[in-house]
């Protein structure tokens, strides 16, 4: 349910409601009675364009694809505040799963970031150690050819005498 939208993680307004077991209608009535609580970094609506490419991404979406409201798109932050104003059971069990989830791809994000970091580090490594194995190698090289081979001995007699 948590897309990524303007560079951002956010969840729709349709399946928040669906999370905290209230109809769409009366969260986007909630939310609009508490203005004052949900800042443009909380929530914004999307556009025409970003509706049409979430429909056509998201196969739970589909029913967005006839409405005629632009759904609204609530962050980690827009999310538990919307939990806070709907109170009811539903609301604040889910508000802990949804902190939890945004928690988790939070950590999953940080342990890739630290994987890649890792494997740069092992990929400089073995360009170092490439080097140096190339360098190894061509000093090997000479060692590694056959010795020339000894001069031939002359078959007879080498006979430089005297007098002629």
């Amino acid at each position: 349910m948590i897309i990524n939208l303007r560079g951002q993680r956010v969840i729709l307004d349709s399946d928040l409601a669906q999370v905290y077991g209230v109809p769409t209608k009366r969260l986007n009535e909630q939310v609009k009675r508490n203005a004052e609580r949900f800042p443009e970094d909380f929530i914004f609506r999307l556009t025409v364009t970003e509706k049409a490419e979430v429909v056509a991404n998201c196969d739970h979406l589909q029913n967005l694809k006839f409405s005629s409201q632009l759904p609204a798109a609530f962050t980690e932050h827009g999310a538990i505040m919307a939990a806070s104003i709907l109170n009811s059971p539903e609301a604040v069990a889910m508000s802990v799963f949804v902190v939890r989830a945004f928690v988790q791809m939070r950590e999953r994000l940080a342990a890739n970031a630290e994987i890649l970091k890792r494997l740069a580090e092992i990929d400089k490594t073995l360009l170092e150690h490439n080097d140096a194995l190339s360098i190894i190698w061509q000093q090997l090289q000479p060692l590694l050819e056959p010795p020339p081979d000894p001069p031939k001995r002359k078959i007879g007699f080498d006979y430089k005498g005297e007098g002629e």
